[in-house]
């Protein structure tokens, strides 16, 4: 009885897997995030003469707007979002679609437009969107998405500014 208590004692011990490692690798993560150069540059307070308050702490500090509070959330009209920083066309209203998460959703973005990094900020890793054109945090984009491609683009509403069509 001992040996077996033993034996799954020791299994246990050599079977658990350090943070140390993974820290590392979190850590290189992000150095290579904030080493990007963007086609548009600002200072903290460049920006923030632009942005709103809101505005700002998502998109230059990446933060997460509360859910069921944009504005854009329930948005039905035909056009396009751009980046509420520098005006990059990033999603169609075409893609848009009710996700039910309290975030607006789209099921695809406008290829080149949208930059992704690796985001460990709430201990495990998922797929963080940014503009392409200024670096300003969307949001993130999950694989449990509508056909025809199966993503679920999860953008803060703060982000985006909406351009009607015509």
């Amino acid at each position: 009885m001992l040996k077996n208590i033993a034996f799954v004692f020791i299994l246990l011990l050599t079977s658990c897997k350090g943070n140390t490692q993974e820290k590392k690798e979190i850590a290189v993560q992000k150095t290579e995030t904030k080493e990007k150069t963007f086609a548009v540059t600002k200072t903290d307070a460049e920006w923030q003469e632009q942005l709103s308050p809101d505005q700002f702490y998502v998109l230059r500090k990446a933060a997460t707007e509360n859910p069921f509070t944009s504005d854009l959330l329930d948005n039905k009209k035909e056009g396009v979002y751009v980046c509420a920083g520098c005006d990059t066309p990033l999603f169609k209203s075409t893609t848009k679609f009710d996700s039910g998460t309290g975030w607006p959703s789209f099921y695809e973005e406008i290829e080149g437009n949208v930059a992704y990094d690796v985001d460990y900020k709430i201990g495990y890793k998922r797929t963080e969107e940014h503009c392409a054109t200024c670096g300003g945090h969307l949001g993130h984009v999950f694989e449990d998405g509508p056909a025809p491609t199966g993503e679920r683009h999860c953008i803060n509403g703060v982000a985006l500014k909406f351009v009607a069509e015509n």
